[in-house]
């Protein structure tokens, strides 16, 4: 799922929204703080190379077992 120039804060809202889960679990998934996960959907922050990458392979990983949707 690698996109050029992503809306982080669209995406996370979409994958929050299509998989029924809180910040503070989508936070615990990726291994950031939910403070962090927060700061990327209000569009305050972007994620970090390394943040890219866990967002990234989270969403490849329910994509594969068909729990997410994504463009």
């Amino acid at each position: 799922m690698k996109l050029a120039h992503p809306d982080y804060a669209a995406l996370v809202k979409e994958v929050r929204r299509q998989l029924a889960i809180s910040q503070e679990d989508l936070a615990r998934e990726i291994g950031v703080s939910y403070a962090t996960v927060n700061r990327w959907e209000n569009g305050q922050a972007k994620p970090s190379k390394l943040a890219r990458a866990q967002l990234d392979a989270f969403c490849e990983r329910m994509t594969a077992e068909g729990m997410l949707e994504l463009p």
